[in-house]
């Protein structure tokens, strides 16, 4: 049938049944092996078919963008299988046939996207640039690997005769109009220029995701295609070096497309993560300056080396030998050189592309990605331009760091910096103390600190204070060990925190300066990797947490003063985002067991009590609806409560009646959503509650006076959790069932009368059978538990719980 529409096509001149057949092809392979498709009568035609109908869809590309990589995935399905089907299967010289049609779809492809650009630029508007559809775009090139691997040979030389001469065209080119910017050329050198940037553009994201599917597997380590990835990437690192040498040279002016520069840097990220991943075990450092020839001109570039001979007294591994041969035939230097050259175009994109958020983003992520790796990092603290970012990373340098649409990178710029920084040998290598590295940034809050309430709150010192506090955050989030995060704190403290607390006061209705304040707030409180470990005769731990109270309530304080807002376009991002925030921020200082609250009380300290006080208000003051309709904003308030039951329970247990039962009828809710992390929270703190109750029955305790007496106000509160925690057992969604399975021995134990009264209903609603039955199930769970909430009867009564909903659900009827 599908060979028969594809020989006549019928209906598919009408778009949507021509879409649902491209993705009826795309998930053939899915629903039959190549094996048996080999053995179909006419597979041989089919495939000829197939290839035609692609290689037609691709040149009309404009009608078919979002079908194009159902076509592709065909191909890349077919190619995949064709090691586990043997040669003498099927029809004969079907694997010959299959080699020359995947070559016909892929040559195709080069040569249709390439001319895309020309048809686009002629259509003045009319059509829509494929290089921006993000999503199809992804889709094609990551089919592309699979597919152009299969005849790598022979397609890398059409990609090399398609690429040589644009880049001579370009080189010529930009030769031509020098150092002035494209747009001064005459009209026709401008499209000239358009056409072969575009072009390359497509080249460069054709081979970045070609060699970015190079595989490390021991079957295909020894078949040379290392060889074939370096003879792409030359091109593909010459012209990078082109286009970074026209932007730095010409201070800025000489940019190319930021289409093309997306593209390099799509190429750096799949070359980075395939040939970055142990380069310091293929070669000695080098740290010699050569030069190269860029269109003419002689350019220096650092560790310019030969390459040395391997660290490793053994014999060089496979791997190693295919990093060797692929270095070698790059023929652009050693692995240093080839890392100095992403580096400086790394460093060239954040001074010369500040107001394009995109390449910025994807230009430090790039960096990032790099610094996270064991050996790329090793290499980078080597490099003069890492060392040159990491002195100078002020918006004196990097202009993108004065834009506020580029806020959020700042994080990013500083996260891998400091991470650079803090490696081992780091501040050696860079020559570069962490003091000095944080002094342009104490530099700012020192000038913000003398400011007076008014000139604080002006417009000039919006902008200082959220690039202060991303870069402060980006720094926190980089700090995993206790002496950097000891390192940070004695930078902040005593000298810069009192800052904190009056920009959340003066700033608390301007969402980008709060949230950025809150947010490295919350990086700073937590304590991730146990870091915020302080000495046992320190009272910093303390210190901490009395700066974070100060904050929480002075932002706190000014939103409960201001009320719930009505009819608001945007009620999170005005109000509830901060909340959020806020309460995060708090959990993360109650929960980082880095201070014994017990001091506060004892010395009338009031920090613990004001923040507790504040963050309840906080979260009493948002509707149930809107608790559950957002879930950044739920799984703050469900954090805060279950922490609040935790730890500070006779604090919760001293509030009014009426204050614990709207908080346990949230809980009630947020138990039964299906959010398994938030139904966990909500379990945990019921939990706590009937833990604490079972612990503490009958003793003389002025908190356990207060829970009788709620208690008594409210005598189904036990009855209720019992029946709805043991309904979501029986019949509610199974991502939730461990969730749910904690409370329930503390409550059995704690109200035993509420138990017997849900199994007493739970039987009447049954048939005399089923209750036999059940009644059964329900002895069995409660046989050999003790009377105590140890973690093995926990565990136990778990195990139990596990049997006994299995069991039940094989007869129970709603």
């Amino acid at each position: 049938g599908i060979r028969e529409l594809l020989s006549n096509q019928t209906g598919l001149q009408h778009q949507e049944n021509y879409h649902e057949f491209c993705r009826l092809l795309g998930r053939l392979k899915s629903n039959y092996q190549l094996s048996e498709l080999v053995k179909a009568e006419g597979y041989l035609d089919w495939l000829e078919l197939a290839s035609s109908f692609t290689v037609q869809s691709i040149r009309n590309w404009q009608y078919s963008t979002n079908s194009i990589h159902y076509l592709l995935a065909l191909w890349g399905r077919l190619v995949a299988a064709v090691p586990y089907v043997r040669p003498d299967t099927g029809a004969q010289g079907h694997g010959q046939a299959l080699e020359k049609q995947v070559r016909t779809v892929v040559e195709c492809y080069i040569e249709s996207m390439c001319a895309s650009v020309e048809t686009v630029l002629m259509s003045d508007g009319a059509l829509d640039d494929p290089l921006d559809d993000e999503g199809s775009l992804k889709e094609q090139l990551d089919r592309m690997p699979t597919i152009s691997r299969f005849q790598y040979e022979q397609i890398a030389k059409k990609l090399v005769s398609t690429f040589d001469p644009l880049l001579n065209q370009y080189r010529e080119a930009i030769t031509h109009i020098g150092s002035s910017s494209t747009s001064s050329a005459g009209p026709d050198v401008i499209r000239q220029i358009t056409i072969v940037e575009g072009q390359l553009t497509w080249l460069m994201y054709i081979v970045g995701s070609i060699v970015g599917g190079h595989s490390w597997s021991s079957a295909h380590i020894g078949d040379g295609e290392e060889v074939i990835d370096a003879t792409l990437s030359r091109r593909a690192l010459q012209l990078a070096q082109m286009v970074d040498y026209r932007l730095s040279s010409t201070n800025g002016i000489g940019r190319t497309n930021p289409k093309l520069e997306l593209a390099i840097l799509f190429y750096f990220q799949n070359f980075r993560r395939v040939y970055m991943f142990m380069w310091d075990q293929v070669s000695g450092n080098s740290n010699n300056v050569g030069t190269m020839s860029i269109g003419g001109t002689m350019v220096s570039i650092v560790g310019m080396g030969a390459m040395a001979a391997s660290k490793l007294d053994s014999v060089p591994s496979s791997k190693q030998k295919v990093y060797q041969r692929m270095f070698e035939h790059l023929a652009m230097g050693d692995h240093t050189d080839v890392a100095n050259l992403i580096v400086q175009k790394i460093g060239n994109n954040l001074k010369y592309w500040p107001q394009e958020q995109e390449i910025i983003g994807k230009t430090l992520e790039l960096l990032l990605d790099m610094a996270g790796g064991y050996s790329s990092s090793k290499l980078l603290l080597t490099l003069d331009t890492v060392r040159f970012l990491a002195r100078h990373h002020t918006d004196d340098h990097f202009p993108f760091l004065s834009v506020p649409a580029n806020a959020k990178h700042r994080t990013t710029f500083h996260a891998t910096l400091a991470r650079l920084l803090l490696s081992p040998d780091g501040e050696t290598k860079l020559d570069l103390t962490f003091d000095q590295f944080v002094e342009p940034i104490c530099a700012i809050m020192a000038q913000l600190e003398v400011l007076s309430t008014v000139d604080l709150r002006s417009e000039a010192a919006r902008r200082p204070l959220v690039g202060v506090f991303r870069d402060l955050r980006g720094i926190a989030a980089s700090l995993h060990n206790r002496r950097t995060y000891g390192a940070l704190f004695d930078i902040m403290y005593p000298k810069h925190l009192s800052l904190l607390s009056k920009v959340a006061d003066l700033w608390h209705d301007q969402p980008d300066v709060v949230i950025s304040l809150l947010r490295f707030m919350n990086e700073f409180c937590h304590n991730k990797a146990n870091r915020v470990n302080f000495d046992q005769s320190s009272p910093n731990g303390i210190l901490l947490f009395r700066s974070t109270s100060d904050v929480v309530c002075a932002y706190g304080r000014r939103v409960i003063a201001n009320g719930q807002p009505q009819n608001v376009f945007d009620i999170y991002k005005t109000r509830y985002k901060g909340m959020a925030l806020a309460l995060n921020v708090l959990n993360s200082a109650l929960g980082g067991n880095y201070v014994c609250f017990g001091v506060f009380a004892l010395y009338n300290d009031p920090a613990l009590k004001n923040a507790l006080d504040v963050a309840l208000q906080l979260t009493l003051g948002v509707p149930l609806d809107d608790i559950l309709a957002y879930p950044k904003l739920s799984k703050a308030i469900f954090g805060f409560i279950e922490i609040l039951f935790r730890n500070h329970i006779t604090t919760v247990l001293a509030l009014e009646t009426r204050v614990i039962m709207q908080l346990m009828h949230a809980v009630h809710e947020g138990l039964q959503c299906s959010d398994a992390p938030l139904s966990s929270l909500c379990a945990n703190t019921i939990d706590h509650l009937a833990t604490y109750y079972f612990n503490n029955l009958g003793k003389d305790k002025e908190a356990m006076h207060n829970l009788n007496k709620h208690l008594a106000a409210q005598p189904n509160l036990f009855s209720s959790l019992t029946a709805t925690i043991f309904n979501l057992l029986l019949f509610g969604a199974p991502q939730n069932h461990w969730a749910v399975m904690r409370p329930m021995l503390s409550l059995v134990l704690a109200s035993e009368t509420s138990f017997t009264a849900y199994k007493d209903h739970l039987l009447s609603t049954q048939s005399t059978e089923n209750q036999v039955l059940l009644n059964e199930a329900f002895n069995k769970l409660l046989a050999d538990i003790s009377r105590n909430l140890e973690s093995a009867n926990r565990d136990r009564f778990t195990q139990k719980l596990t049997a006994f909903r299995v069991a039940a659900r094989g007869f129970l009827t709603l």
